[in-house]
């Protein structure tokens, strides 16, 4: 059972850094006009949380969509049509990197908008609630969004109505370039969250099984007990804010820091673990084949998918006809 759980959670981990991988190579094309927030040093704590949310759930994310997509769904044509703005999208090429869904698998939507989700998420996590249908909704978000007034009003709400949600928070250390320590006029968020009626997990590790079985026991806990969870995560964002490149002469982070990180690189760590666990060296190549064979038929699907006619500009959005 130890071995098909760490080869499923390498699988995810191995789609999001090759599919971002991919999005690196072809980017420079200028083929995907859509902004790319990148996911890569984070994919330990979406593929973790998925994992043990299972199906039938309902994740929310932000705008660093890639990574709780890929974990979320496993699927690639889709995605990177909307990459490549295709009728063949998700969303018909209109929604791009920043607002991925797919609710059919339970991947109900990201935001652009800082801590703009979390009120959704909440809302969700009451209609499950009211249905009775033992769902279970989490809510992914940077620790930018704690400075932001809808998390503290959302957590509020969700510890009084005793919702079924799981907040996700992932700290990669600063909301765009302002470090923590620059924002915060307290020491630990945990501390505080822990004064709610909320069962509150901290984790720091970039072992994605760690994750996964701290999400079971979160999980586990919101059934138990009623009340949502709060999970605190670290990471270290590999790449720039938003874009596909590094970042290190900006003067805000250096370049030590990430390799201090990318010494315990999720994926690289996975790798080593089931080898120790004696999975062939073989048999994880043949998994990585395949992934690599997914995601390039998907990027040539995107490419050859024709675009959006201009006559679905304005269907399945809302806005206001003058």
């Amino acid at each position: 059972m130890l071995n098909k759980i760490n080869l499923e959670l390498y699988k995810s981990l191995y789609l999001i850094r090759k599919t971002e991988t991919e999005i690196r190579n072809y980017y420079y094309e200028d083929d995907m006009k859509t902004p790319m927030h990148m996911s890569m040093g984070e994919e330990a704590i979406v593929a973790g949380v998925c994992l043990a949310l299972g199906q039938n759930s309902q994740v929310f994310g932000t705008y660093r969509s890639h990574g709780l997509y890929l974990a979320k769904t496993g699927e690639t044509d889709k995605f990177f049509a909307e990459m490549y703005g295709k009728e063949t999208g998700g969303a018909k090429g209109k929604a791009g990197s920043m607002h991925l869904s797919a609710p059919e698998q339970g991947m109900m939507g990201t935001s652009a908008i800082v801590a703009g989700i979390i009120p959704v998420a909440v809302g969700a996590s009451f209609a499950n609630k009211k249905k009775k249908n033992n769902k279970i909704t989490a809510v992914f978000f940077g620790d930018g969004a704690i400075d932001e007034g809808g998390f503290w009003e959302s957590l509020n709400i969700a510890c009084l109505m005793r919702l079924p949600v799981l907040f996700v928070c992932q700290d990669n250390g600063f909301a765009v370039h302002t470090a923590g320590s620059l924002r915060h006029g307290y020491k630990s968020i945990t501390d505080i969250v822990s004064k709610f009626n909320c069962n509150v997990f901290k984790e720091e590790t970039t072992d994605a099984e760690s994750i996964y079985n701290l999400t079971q026991k979160a999980i586990k806990l919101i059934k138990k007990t009623k009340m949502p969870c709060f999970l605190f995560t670290r990471y270290y964002r590999y790449l720039e804010h938003v874009g596909i490149n590094e970042d290190f002469d900006a003067g805000y982070r250096s370049k030590k820091e990430f390799e201090k990180w990318r010494k315990k690189d999720p994926i690289d760590l996975q790798r080593k673990k089931l080898l120790k666990l004696g999975i062939k060296e073989g048999e994880i190549k043949k998994v990585e084949t395949a992934i690599d064979n997914q995601i390039k038929k998907s990027i040539e699907l995107a490419k050859r998918a024709p675009f959006t006619k201009a006559s679905e500009t304005y269907k399945d959005v809302f806005y206001e006809k003058k």
